[in-house]
């Protein structure tokens, strides 16, 4: 709040209450909502703004996780203690399992993060969820750019951009068709820095691997991945130990870390303050594949 006015908000604050009256909105008009939840920020970040728009009510609505086999460990034992510490119900949905019972198969490259597709779609028929709330931010990616806060899906999961609706004045339209589904992103307007400051503003506790600390990694294509069963590291790539951080945590084999001694929540704020990249142009290897890489994983139902 401002000290002049007491009236006036502070760009947190709206940013905050948009994002809890998108959550009402779809307690109000769907049966079925899920949230996805995987132990990153953006997911915290949802997950504590969800809670904050029923309290002192209980979460109205279960979450989702679509569990690579490549997550980090400690990211997963953070899901976890959160799901057990708010008393919520999460539903894993396993690339592994896809993978034992032949409905997927190995990338040669390792990488599982495009395969989180098919158990993402195969989980939300299953339950029969119609509305799928995800961490996703138009400054993030040029095609996560395009989409709406109410993003309708076909019966195949898939993103048709000429589908898209007006949300004119915050109105959102939730119409969808049997089979259909939509995807709704609560931060659509947040920036990575929004982020942050609003887990300084919030005393929101995180997963430790987003701050400094040694770990061992080793460099390809520019950037620093954690060894791991997922195929790293090859015979003539060499292991070290950096004082490193990750901006943002994905499968393993496609998430970056960078050199950073920012070791608490006000000095990551100054570092992405002072960055021009992204955190998914700076460490995620899957979305440098092709310019359109995100675009044609959404038109196939990825997030």
């Amino acid at each position: 709040m401002s000290d002049d006015n007491p009236y006036a908000l502070s760009h947190l604050d709206v940013l905050e209450s948009e994002a809890v009256h998108i959550f009402r909105e779809v307690a109000g008009e769907f049966e079925r909502p899920v949230l996805l939840f995987s132990g990153g920020k953006d997911s915290i970040a949802m997950l504590h703004l969800a809670l904050k728009a029923f309290a002192p009510a209980p979460l109205p609505f279960t979450l989702l996780h679509v569990d690579t086999g490549h997550n980090f460990p400690e990211v997963l034992e953070y899901r976890d203690r959160t799901v057990a510490a708010h008393g919520l119900r999460l539903h894993v949905a396993s690339v592994q399992e896809f993978i034992d019972d032949g409905r997927l198969r190995e990338r040669p490259d390792g990488t599982r993060n495009p395969l989180q597709t098919a158990p993402l779609l195969d989980a939300i028929e299953r339950n029969r969820f119609d509305a799928v709330f995800g961490g996703g931010r138009r400054d993030e990616e040029k095609a996560r750019a395009k989409e709406r806060v109410f993003s309708l899906r076909d019966e195949f999961g898939g993103w048709d951009p000429r589908r898209q609706r007006p949300e004119l004045w915050q109105l959102y339209n939730g119409r969808h068709a049997p089979g259909e589904h939509v995807r709704v992103f609560p931060l659509s307007n947040w920036t990575e820095l929004d982020v942050w400051q609003y887990i300084a503003r919030e005393k929101i506790d995180l997963p430790e691997i987003y701050f400094a600390h040694e770990r061992e990694v080793f460099q390809r294509n520019g950037m620093w991945l954690a060894p791991g069963d997922w195929g790293g590291p090859r015979d003539t790539e060499h292991v070290e130990r950096r004082l490193v951080r990750y901006r943002t945590v994905g499968d393993m084999s496609c998430t970056g870390a960078v050199d950073s001694d920012a070791a608490t929540v006000d000095a990551v704020i100054a570092e992405i303050a002072a960055s021009r990249l992204t955190e998914r142009g700076a460490t995620r290897a899957d979305d440098k594949l092709s310019e359109a890489a995100m675009e044609d994983r959404k038109r196939e139902g990825y997030f």
